[in-house]
Formats: C-alpha cells, sequence, structure tokens
C-alpha cells in the first residue's frame, strides 16, 4: 500500500518533449491523499501528457515523478498497482458484455484469479453497473459507456485515479451522475481530474493546478483563485477560459 511519508503524487522539476517541442518545462507539484484536483488549462498545455508520465505511459526525460512513493521511472509496473486510469478516449471493446470488460480488466490489473469475481462485484456496485452487466458496450448511453470506463479504472482498488475529460460529450444528468460517482470514489481516493468545465470543478474539486504552455500557472485552493478571479475581473460569472486567461497573464 502507499506510503504515509510521501504525498501521493509527487512531481519535481518535469520535462518531457516530443521532438523539439517542449511539451512540459520543469514542473513541480504534490498531491496529498485523499485530495480532489481540478488538472487544468487551455489545450495543448501539457495535462494530458503529465497524465501518461504519471501512469507510466511515457518515461520522464528529466525530473523526479512518483505515485505512492514509487518512481514511475524505476518501478512502473509497481506504480501501475497503485493508480487507475481513464483516458479521454475510453478504451472500450463495444462488442464485449459489461461483465466481460470488467472482469478482463482485473486480470489485466493483476488482481488473483480467486478474487475477480469480488473485484467486479465491487466495482459494478460502485459504479452503478449491476442492471446492465449483462449488456454489450454498444447497447449502453455514453454515459453508462463512462461509468465502464471509470470502474475498470478502479477494479484493483487503486490509490490514485487519473481521469482525463470524464465529462466530455455527455448530456447534463450524465454529468451529474458521473460527478456524484467521483465525489463518492473522491472518499477514499486520491484524484487528479482534467476538465474544461468550471461547474466541474467547483463541485468536485478543492484545489486547481493551471498548467500553460508546458508551465505552472497557478496552484491554490479553488474557492481563493474563483474569489480573486472575480475580484480582479469584475465577473460573477466566471468561467473556465477566464481562468486560464488571468492566471496565464498573471502567473503566481
Amino acid at each position: 500500500m502507499a506510503q504515509d511519508d510521501h504525498p501521493m503524487i509527487h512531481i519535481a522539476n518535469l520535462t518531457y518533449h516530443y521532438g523539439e517541442f517542449c511539451a512540459l518545462k520543469d514542473i513541480s507539484f504534490d498531491i496529498g491523499a485523499g485530495e480532489i484536483v481540478a488538472f487544468i488549462g487551455p489545450n495543448g498545455a501539457g495535462k494530458s501528457t503529465t497524465m501518461k508520465v504519471l501512469t507510466t505511459l511515457l518515461r520522464p526525460e528529466t525530473g523526479t515523478v512518483t505515485v505512492a512513493g514509487i518512481d514511475v521511472s524505476k518501478d512502473p509496473l509497481a506504480v501501475r498497482k497503485h493508480i487507475g486510469y481513464l483516458p479521454e478516449t475510453n478504451p472500450l471493446y463495444e462488442d464485449m458484455i459489461v461483465f466481460d470488460a470488467l472482469e478482463m480488466a482485473a486480470a489485466q490489473h493483476g488482481v488473483p484469479k480467486s478474487n475477480r469475481a469480488q473485484a467486479v462485484q465491487k466495482a459494478a456496485q460502485h459504479c452503478s453497473l449491476n442492471t446492465v452487466m449483462h449488456l454489450t458496450i454498444q447497447q449502453l448511453s455514453r454515459g453508462y459507456r463512462q461509468r465502464v470506463g471509470i470502474a475498470q479504472a478502479i477494479i484493483h482498488d487503486p490509490d490514485v485515479l487519473i481521469l482525463d475529460e470524464a465529462t466530455t460529450g455527455l448530456d447534463p444528468n450524465q454529468i451529474r451522475e458521473i460527478r456524484d460517482l467521483i465525489l463518492a470514489i473522491g472518499k477514499t481516493k486520491t484524484i487528479l481530474l482534467s476538465t474544461h468545465i468550471l461547474q466541474e470543478v467547483t463541485a468536485i474539486a478543492s484545489r486547481i493546478i493551471l498548467i500553460d504552455h508546458g508551465t505552472l500557472a497557478c496552484d491554490g485552493p479553488v474557492d481563493k483563485l474563483l474569489k480573486d478571479l472575480r475580484q480582479k475581473t469584475d465577473n460573477p460569472l466566471a468561467n473556465i477560459e477566464d481562468l486560464f486567461t488571468h492566471y496565464t497573464a498573471n502567473k503566481i
């Protein structure tokens, strides 16, 4: 399990290039156990690259990145035991039955065969999938498909859940349902959530980390950053673009 004397996520001086393009420039931040953090920024800011490094899909060029005290470069397989990941494009096999999709995810995450049925049952219950377990993925609404993706991400009971634009393309009712699900999961896990929806930030997260052009633009409590923004812009109905504009132009 996670080590108590470490932040759940630790990033120090992380840099990453795609060829000559610098996607991340010496970024650093820590996230403690039990935090739900909104990870935001304009398109191309470096959010997905950071998430891919955290989930061991990309290897850091320079800097130190740890999850639950484990270095992602030195022991990526151990890191994966502590982390669940739902990418922006939910990778589901549409012809699979929901039960089979969850059982496959349990096997892929190394859940022992003797424990898989229990893991599937627990994830299905947590994500309210019990009534659709016999259906194929293609029969599900987009909201239920996201539920399946989240269930797959938590099937092995990780300490950390990373969600990349988890509510993109959902209708308002589906968005509310997924937000409630994330809040429920956040009672026992650390969550890093990428989003472009300000209401999602205020409803779910207690903290904002904003990056722009691969650099850290601001990091602080949601209430404080929004209060500062609204006072300085005199706009009580600020949106996510206002946050981007204010804090990327006035980095703190």
